[in-house]
């Protein structure tokens, strides 16, 4: 079940109560609530920016409809960085700063690692050094389904997800009634996105244990996943199949035994990749006890996907809320309970069979 919490805020404190203490998870929405539109979480644990460069004058929020004039940038208030890491574990712990830029990184991303010996004892971390105010551009220069193009762009490997939940939100929004083949397909498409990015990870997770070979082998096999993603869409990347209503084309039965062909190769292909990687003894030394995310911590800060599943939670939208066609097709949960890197690329690795299973059937 869905749970709304609404509450008014008056327009001249700007104020309202914040529910981070009792939902830690909480605490990202509210700071990018003070940020971009200037309402006041009174009680909230961090008052530091969150998507705001230090550099941002103090009184301009972006989302407001009446926030700043956007012909004009704003002076910077400061030429230095003024945020402030947090460091909640031992005091006198060494300090690793690894960013903003990291050729490890997706992305820019500022994280600041507290060691004690080899024991990371806390860590914090600043994010959005290339927020490119998505929002903003949809609602002053694009019309509702011009922003299906946008939602397709905000990531590179799971664009399809973004377009989907935006374009179920202006569907159910407006009473359009999808096609139940556009539905299938739209699935077919997300397992596909699914497919990409496990295997991308699971490549990188062979890399950072030093198994490169492995790296190389499920980035090859990755390949075909894009292969795919052509046939269905014409893009390697998902991109330009959904809009407002349904899909802008069919599965044609040309493509589908095309596709139903990778399905095969792609099965046979990982089963013998997983069977090597789990027969290092390096992946299993490198990532069994490693990176735990505390059952507890998990639940107060509510991550998703692999993560929590990996700590034990059965936790997955296309089972609590199913959407597109899900409620259709046949598929399994899997969780893991170690909370450690083993467990979250043993999720990856299961979850890409299943994936690989649900493309078989909806095919």
């Amino acid at each position: 079940c869905w749970i709304v919490v609404k509450a008014l805020v008056d327009a001249d404190s700007r104020e309202f109560p914040s529910v981070t203490p009792r939902v830690p998870a909480a605490v990202w929405g509210e700071r990018e609530i003070r940020d971009m539109y200037g309402l006041i979480p009174v009680g909230l644990p961090d008052q530091r920016r969150l998507v705001l460069p230090d550099d941002w004058p103090e009184d301009m929020h972006p989302l407001r409809k009446d926030a700043m004039d956007y012909r004009l940038r704003p002076e910077p208030t400061t030429d230095s960085e003024t945020y402030a890491f947090i460091n909640e574990g031992n005091s006198d712990a060494r300090v690793i700063p690894v960013g903003p830029l990291h050729i490890t990184s997706d992305e820019p991303g500022h994280f600041r690692l507290f060691v004690d010996g080899e024991q990371i004892v806390d860590a914090d971390y600043r994010l959005f050094y290339v927020h490119r105010g998505m929002e903003k551009l949809a609602e002053t220069r694009m019309g509702y389904n011009e922003v299906t193009f946008l939602s397709d762009r905000v990531c590179g490997i799971c664009g399809f997800a973004h377009s989907v939940a935006y374009t179920n939100s202006v569907e159910n929004a407006l009473g359009i009634e999808v096609p139940q083949r556009a539905h299938t397909i739209r699935s077919i498409l997300l397992e596909v996105e699914r497919l990409h990015s496990h295997l991308l990870n699971l490549g990188l997770s062979c890399h950072f244990v030093g198994f490169d070979t492995g790296f190389m082998q499920f980035f090859r096999v990755r390949e075909k996943s894009m292969t795919m993603a052509e046939l269905l869409t014409g893009s390697r990347k998902t991109y330009g199949l959904n809009l407002i209503g349904g899909v802008r084309r069919d599965i044609l039965k040309e493509q589908r035994l095309q596709t139903l062909k990778l399905v095969r190769e792609m099965r046979a292909d990982v089963s013998e990749l997983v069977e090597m990687l789990l027969a290092m003894p390096n992946m299993e030394q490198r990532t069994q006890g490693i990176g735990i995310l505390d059952r507890q911590i998990a639940r107060d800060y509510s991550p998703v996907g692999p993560l929590i599943r990996g700590s034990g939670f059965a936790r997955d939208l296309r089972f609590d809320h199913p959407h597109a066609d899900y409620g259709n097709i046949p598929k399994t949960l899997f969780t893991f309970t170690g909370g450690d890197v083993f467990s979250r690329v043993m999720v990856r690795v299961k979850e890409t069979f299943d994936s690989l299973a649900m493309l078989e059937f909806a095919l």
